[in-house]
C-alpha cells in the first residue's frame, strides 16, 4: 500500500490539539472543499478554548471569538437600512444569524512606501476592491500582476510594515451619501473635516460607477445659468452638460466656478465643489466666502488638499461624483466643479510611476485619457423614466503659457461639450472675466438658452469679432473714417459691458435688459470708463421703477417684441435723465 501524496498542507491553530474525531472532520471538510487530499498540522496558540483558525494557502477560516464577532457585525451591517432603532435590529440579527465556515483570503505585504503597498497571496482580489491592513488602514487594489497586486493606501503608510498581513473585504471603494452632506466639508473618503460632528448617511455608493447609457439620457435643453453675462450670452451651459474652464494660473478660473455656484441660490440645485491639491487656506477662504453669501446651504465641499496623499487626491473627484449621482438619481439637479483636473492627472501619474507602470507621453500612463473620460461621462441629463435629474460638470484645467495643445488639456477638450478659455493678456488688461471669445465655445449652444436670452443676445459674437478685427487693423492705420471710429467706440463699450465683478452674478432678466440696451447702440455716446457705472445705475432704475419688466421676462422666459421696445424706451428715458 502506497503512502498518500499531499499537494497542500493546512495548519490548525488552537489552544489544545484536536481529538482524532475532530481531526477527521477537519480533513473531510478540506477534501470536500478543495477536492483533494490535504495534510493537517496542529500548532499551539493562545486562542481561547473552543476557538480555532484553519489556514490553507492564502485562505483562513477564523473560528475564534474575534472571527465570529466579525461575522456577526457583517450580518448586522446588512440590515442597517431596515430600522433606525438598534435594539430590534440586533434582535433580528441574532435570531437570523448562523455562523458559517467562510474562508478569508490573507495576503502579506511585500513592500510599502509613498502611499503604495505591494501585496502577495490575494490571488482572487479584484480591481477597485478595498483591502484591510492589520493596522486598520484601508487600501484599494489598483494594479493586478502575476503573483502580486499593487494597492494605493487611504491612510499613513508608516503604520504598515513589510511582512504584515492584509485581508480582502469583498467590497469596492465607495463613500457614504445622504442629504446630511449638504452644507458640509468632507475629505475624499466622505469623512467630515469641518468640526461640525458626524454625518448620518443613508447609503454607500461605489466611487467608480458606469456612466448612464444612451437610452437613460435625454438631450440637454434646460439652462444652467452662471450669472456671468459673457458666458450666458455666448457660451450657454445646459443642465447635464460638461463645460471645461481652461486657462493659465491666476486668470480667474475658480472665480467663474464660484460665481456659478452663487447664482444657483434659490434654484433648487445641489452644488458640489471638489478641491484637488489646493492649499488648505485657499479652501478655508472659499468656504467662508460661500457661507457669508448663503451658498453653503446647498453646497458640499470635497477636499483633498495639497498635504493629502496622492491616493486621496486621485479618489476625490470620483467620490464627489458619487455624491452627485445620489442626488441626480433622486431627481435633483446637481452642479459639480472639479478644481482642478491637471492636479488630478499629476496625482495619478505619481501613483502609476510608483506602481511601476510604463510611462507614456509627458510620463503619464497610457490610460490617462480613460481616467477623465470615465469621470466626466457620468454627468448627464437623465430621462424622465430615470427621474429626470441632471449633473452638470465644470472641470477646470490649468495651462502653461496658454498652450491648449498640451496632453491633458487636449484630452479633456475632446471629452467635454465645450470650453471657456481664459486669456492672461485679457486678464492683465483688466478684462474680468478674461474670456477669449474666439477660442471659447459651447457645443450645446442655443439649446441651453431661454428664448428671451437667445433673442436678446442676437449677433453679439459677430459684433465682438468685427471689433477685434478692426482693433488689429487700427494698430497700423493713423487716420480713420467716422464709421470705423463709431465701430471701435461701440466695440469698446461692448467689452466694458462684459466686465463683471466677482461674487456679483447677474439675474436672468438683468442680462436680457443689458443685452437689449447695448446691442441697440444705446450706450454708444457714453465714455468707455463710465459704461459699467451707467449699466449698474440703469439696472437699479429698472428694478425700482419698472419691476414688471423683470416679472414678465422671468415668468415667461420669452422676450416679446413689445417688451423689447419697452426696454429700449425706458433705457432712453433713463439715459436722457442722467
Amino acid at each position: 500500500m502506497t503512502d498518500k501524496i499531499y499537494t497542500q498542507t493546512a495548519v490548525l491553530y488552537s489552544n489544545t490539539p484536536p481529538s482524532d474525531e475532530q481531526e477527521k472532520k477537519f480533513i473531510d471538510f478540506l477534501k470536500q472543499r478543495y477536492n483533494e487530499d490535504i495534510s493537517l498540522v496542529w500548532k499551539k496558540t493562545d486562542i481561547p478554548e473552543g476557538g480555532f483558525k484553519l489556514e490553507i494557502g492564502s485562505e483562513v477560516f477564523d473560528w475564534s471569538i474575534d472571527g465570529r464577532l466579525a461575522q456577526f457585525k457583517e450580518a448586522l451591517s446588512k440590515l442597517k437600512n431596515k430600522s433606525n432603532d438598534i435594539i430590534p435590529l440586533i434582535r433580528e440579527t441574532v435570531e437570523n444569524w448562523t455562523p458559517e465556515a467562510i474562508a478569508e483570503e490573507i495576503g502579506e505585504v511585500l513592500t510599502v512606501g509613498d502611499g503604495i503597498a505591494t501585496v502577495s497571496g490575494l490571488k482572487n482580489a479584484t480591481y477597485g476592491e478595498i483591502l484591510l491592513f492589520t493596522s486598520g488602514v484601508r487600501g484599494m487594489v489598483q494594479d493586478l500582476r502575476d503573483g502580486e497586486i499593487g494597492c494605493i493606501l487611504f491612510g499613513s503608510d508608516e503604520e504598515i510594515s513589510e511582512g504584515s498581513t492584509v485581508k480582502r473585504t469583498g467590497k469596492t471603494a465607495g463613500v457614504p451619501v445622504g442629504d446630511e452632506f449638504i452644507g458640509r466639508v468632507v475629505n475624499a473618503l466622505g469623512v467630515p473635516i469641518d468640526g461640525q460632528g458626524e454625518i448620518h448617511s443613508v447609503d454607500y455608493r461605489a466611487v467608480e460607477n458606469p456612466a448612464p447609457g444612451i437610452i437613460d439620457r435625454q438631450p440637454v435643453c434646460a439652462p444652467m445659468e452662471t450669472g456671468i453675462l459673457a458666458i450666458d450670452s455666448m457660451f450657454p451651459i445646459g443642465r447635464g452638460q460638461r463645460e471645461l474652464i481652461i486657462g493659465d494660473r491666476q486668470t480667474g478660473k475658480t472665480a467663474i466656478a464660484i460665481d456659478t455656484i452663487l447664482n444657483q441660490k434659490g434654484k433648487d440645485v445641489i452644488c458640489i465643489y471638489v478641491a484637488i491639491g489646493q492649499k488648505a487656506s485657499s479652501v478655508a477662504q472659499l468656504v467662508q466666502n460661500l457661507k457669508s453669501r448663503g451658498a453653503m446651504e446647498y453646497t458640499i465641499i470635497v477636499n483633498a488638499s495639497a498635504s493629502d496623499s496622492a491616493p486621496l487626491q486621485y479618489i476625490a473627484p470620483y467620490a464627489g461624483c458619487a455624491l452627485g449621482e445620489y442626488f441626480m438619481d433622486n431627481g435633483k439637479d446637481v452642479l459639480i466643479v472639479y478644481d482642478d483636473l491637471s492636479k488630478h492627472a499629476i496625482a495619478y501619474r505619481s501613483l502609476s510611476l510608483l506602481l511601476e507602470r510604463a510611462p507614456g507621453r509627458e510620463a503619464y500612463p497610457g490610460d490617462v485619457f480613460y481616467l477623465h473620460s470615465r469621470l466626466l461621462e457620468r454627468s448627464a441629463h437623465l430621462s424622465d423614466e430615470k427621474g429626470g435629474g441632471s449633473m452638470t460638470a465644470l472641470p477646470i484645467v490649468e495651462t502653461q503659457s496658454g498652450d491648449v495643445s498640451a496632453y491633458i488639456p487636449t484630452n479633456i477638450i475632446s471629452i467635454t461639450d465645450g470650453q471657456i478659455f481664459l486669456e492672461s493678456d485679457l486678464f492683465f488688461a483688466g478684462q474680468r472675466p478674461a474670456v477669449n471669445v474666439g477660442l471659447s465655445v459651447s457645443r450645446v449652444g442655443g439649446d441651453a438658452q431661454t428664448k428671451a436670452m437667445k433673442k436678446a443676445a442676437g449677433a453679439i459674437r459677430l459684433d465682438l469679432a468685427q471689433y477685434r478685427e478692426m482693433e488689429v487693423f487700427t494698430q497700423f492705420a493713423s487716420d480713420l473714417d467716422d464709421a470705423s471710429k463709431a465701430q471701435l467706440t461701440y466695440g469698446q463699450g461692448l467689452m466694458q459691458v462684459l466686465k463683471q465683478e466677482q461674487y456679483k452674478p447677474y439675474k436672468h432678466h438683468e442680462q436680457v435688459i443689458i443685452l437689449v440696451v447695448v446691442l441697440n447702440h444705446l450706450l454708444q455716446n457714453i465714455a468707455p470708463g463710465r459704461v459699467t457705472v451707467t449699466v449698474q445705475n440703469m439696472l437699479k432704475y429698472f428694478e425700482e421703477k419698472h419691476f414688471e419688466i423683470a416679472e414678465n421676462i422671468n415668468g415667461s422666459g420669452v422676450l416679446e417684441d413689445e417688451c423689447r421696445e419697452e426696454i429700449i424706451r425706458i433705457a432712453k428715458e433713463f439715459l436722457q435723465g442722467r
